[in-house]
């Protein structure tokens, strides 16, 4: 079929799904951290008919290093199938990795909002919620590594979708949060509808995806892979370096394209003057060029993850008890930095700046670590060795906005300055690169949550 009889995408269903196949990947993350608090409330020993799923915890010491647990055992994963990737997608066929994922991470989620009805005492409830929370994160890498691969192969509209989805789970998971605290349920059904949530999700992203294999746009594209994807592939891969983060963070998710070029229909430009290399372009080689680069992703997210949600999500309000109190911490913290942080990604759409050449980069990166100190000197209640500097909540709300705008516009900017650094046809090997160091920088954050905790 010529490449000018590509079908339509009828209704933008195929749009619409990757978008919901980008709020289902990072789900999973979100909804675990948005709940941090009802996970210390029942490891507390609080019986979860007596607790709501967010209020803050002033009195129960987290004994079990909750937060900083979550957070490493949900970026380990994503680290160890960076690495695992070739020889997982090569052994495993791709409708199995990604419909397995969905129903492993279904599955699992069911088996924790079931655990809602379960009155266990807090170890082996700890035990049960990190085994899931490790299983999920692991396939989410598997199902995110799957479906990037997919995007590879459609026009970059469909990329910007995926990740706009990706961007929206954060935000997505705290609204969640501040509908079960204002539903008027008592805290146990409060708590089983939130987590049922996500399983409503990924159920929409299972049909999403079984739908997409009768699509006749879709299976255009994802058929014909080998013959004509290569050349959209090098496109999208500049923006699918966006993506992870969000992992966490994120994601994301987040994102502003490197090359915002929305038209399905219009080729994409390939260097005339650049011969097509034969065999795969050295990884040391490749490295050279943009080592500075990664190295600012790197910093960006340990600074992140290093405060984020570990410590964050133990600030209180200042203000005596009440509504402002109970709805703080999911506000000010969870859904702000979703907010700020897709704000973030979505400046680079309209400026990159400083550009690849500039040492400044490396600058603004290294002033994000003044954010590790200026949060541990917030109210946080539960200290034994550095005082309270920065009691009022403004302080608080004022950090969080900068930190959350800067890493979504230092990890965008850092992702679209990576491929500006090399030649077309090692822009692969830069993404792949790119990946296995935003995957360093989540656990080197989330490893240094446990110092940072323990010096409060």
């Amino acid at each position: 079929m010529a490449r000018g009889d590509a079908p339509r995408d009828s209704y933008h269903l195929v749009g619409i799904s990757f978008f919901i196949l980008g709020l289902g990947t990072l789900l999973p993350w979100n909804f675990f951290i948005t709940a941090i608090p009802y996970f210390q409330g029942r490891l507390a020993g609080a019986n979860s008919t007596a607790e709501t799923p967010s209020t803050n915890h002033t009195g129960p010491a987290d004994n079990f290093n909750f937060n900083n647990w979550v957070t490493l055992l949900s970026q380990l994963p994503l680290l160890l199938f960076t690495l695992l990737n070739s020889f997982l997608y090569q052994c495993i066929p791709e409708a199995l990795r990604i419909l397995g994922s969905l129903l492993a991470m279904l599955m699992l989620f069911a088996l924790t909002a079931a655990l809602v009805k379960v009155d266990l005492s807090p170890r082996p409830f700890f035990a049960i919620t990190m085994a899931s929370v490790c299983l999920i994160n692991s396939f989410s890498a598997v199902l995110q590594g799957s479906l990037f691969g997919q995007l590879g192969t459609m026009p970059s509209t469909y990329s910007t979708l995926f990740l706009s989805g990706q961007g929206l789970a954060g935000i997505f998971a705290a609204l969640a949060m501040l509908m079960s605290m204002a539903s008027g349920m008592d805290a146990q059904t409060s708590a089983l509808g939130y987590f049922i949530t996500p399983c409503v999700g990924i159920l929409m992203s299972i049909v999403c995806y079984l739908g997409l294999l009768h699509l006749r746009f879709a299976r255009y594209y994802l058929a014909e892979k080998p013959l004509q994807a290569q050349a959209h592939e090098l496109e999208t891969k500049a923006e699918l370096l966006q993506s992870d983060e969000k992992n966490g963070i994120p994601n994301s998710p987040q994102k502003a394209a490197l090359t915002l070029d929305l038209d399905p229909e219009k080729e994409p430009e390939l260097e005339p003057d650049e011969p097509r290399k034969p065999g795969k372009p050295s990884v040391f080689v490749v490295f050279r060029k943009i080592w500075l680069t990664a190295l600012c992703l790197v910093l960006v997210f340990t600074v992140t993850l290093s405060v984020f949600p570990a410590i964050t999500a133990m600030v209180t309000s200042s203000t005596s008890p009440g509504k402002w109190s109970q709805f703080f911490n999911p506000i000010c913290c969870f859904l702000l930095f979703n907010i700020m942080d897709w704000l973030g990604r979505s400046l680079t759409s309209y400026f990159l700046w400083p550009d690849e050449n500039s040492r400044l980069l490396l600058l603004l990166v290294c002033l994000r670590f003044l954010f590790v100190p200026l949060f541990m000197l917030c109210h946080v209640p539960q200290r034994s060795r550095l005082p309270v500097l920065f009691p009022q909540d403004a302080y608080f709300i004022t950090f969080m906005l900068l930190f959350a705008i800067s890493n979504g516009y230092l990890v965008s900017l850092t992702m679209c300055l990576a491929p500006r650094q090399v030649l077309p046809h090692e822009r692969e090997v830069a993404g792949a690169l790119m990946t296995f160091f935003l995957a360093l920088g989540l656990s080197c954050g989330a490893s240094l949550s446990f110092l940072f905790k323990a010096l409060l």
